[in-house]
């Protein structure tokens, strides 16, 4: 039984990850900061519940050790939650601002992945999914055909154009451990609202597919619900 645990689940595309991993067999773990939502949101797919803030230590260490006490090991960490910050104009932003985006968005990342590895390290086939966004790539946010380019999101761009690179830099470390990043696309979601043309399902292709790989799938990637994409 694979058992897998996302950040953020309570809604959007981490609960629609939970649902279908659920129904592909997949022991999920749902994790969310809010203790009422999680707990709906995990009742209504199947899976269990863990309280976990990816910006508190000691939360995150906490969820580690509720999984360490339950199930004794983690097969998949899908790295979901995230906040978009500010949009647009740029010129009154603060850095109090982007320490708040960053600290979630990728602080939150190495918090979780830190405190989840001994728990990965039980697994034989560790996999580490990171949901990163086309939003953080050069390419497409300089490529007018496409959406990603149209948009003024300063730190969330920035937050996910660091994750990717930390998804490669997690992947080179650990050779013991698959890393990948998913770009879910433009997906309706509360995090845009609901502009999206994709629905969570497909949003959640590229997470799913990354979570379900067979063992000696390859490491370090950058990929869509399409297939594998470069990263610029």
């Amino acid at each position: 039984m694979t058992i897998t645990f996302i950040t953020g689940a309570n809604k959007g595309l981490g609960r629609e990850t939970a649902r279908r991993l659920v129904d592909l067999g997949h022991t999920v773990l749902l994790g969310a900061r809010d203790p009422d939502l999680g707990q709906r949101a995990a009742a209504a797919v199947g899976a269990r519940f863990v309280r976990i803030d990816v910006t508190d230590d000691a939360s995150v260490a906490a969820a580690a050790a509720d999984v360490a006490a339950h199930e004794g090991r983690v097969d998949v960490l899908v790295n979901n939650a995230g906040v978009h910050g500010p949009f647009g104009d740029p010129t009154t932003l603060t850095g109090a601002d982007a320490l708040g985006v960053l600290d979630v968005n990728l602080a939150g990342v190495v918090r979780a992945t830190t405190a989840f590895l001994p728990l990965l390290r039980r697994s034989p086939d560790p996999v580490i999914v990171n949901v990163s966004s086309g939003m953080g790539s050069l390419a497409h946010t300089h490529d007018p055909s496409r959406p990603e380019s149209s948009v003024v999101a300063p730190l969330y761009t920035a937050s996910k154009a660091a994750l990717t690179m930390l998804t490669t830099q997690y992947a080179k470390a650990l050779p013991d451990i698959r890393v990948n990043a998913a770009d879910p696309g433009y997906t309706a979601t509360d995090l845009n609202g609901h502009s999206g043309p994709q629905t969570v399902t497909e949003g959640t292709d590229a997470v799913v597919g990354l979570a379900t790989e067979g063992p000696g799938a390859g490491s370090g990637r950058f990929v869509d619900r399409a297939g594998e994409i470069a990263w610029s």
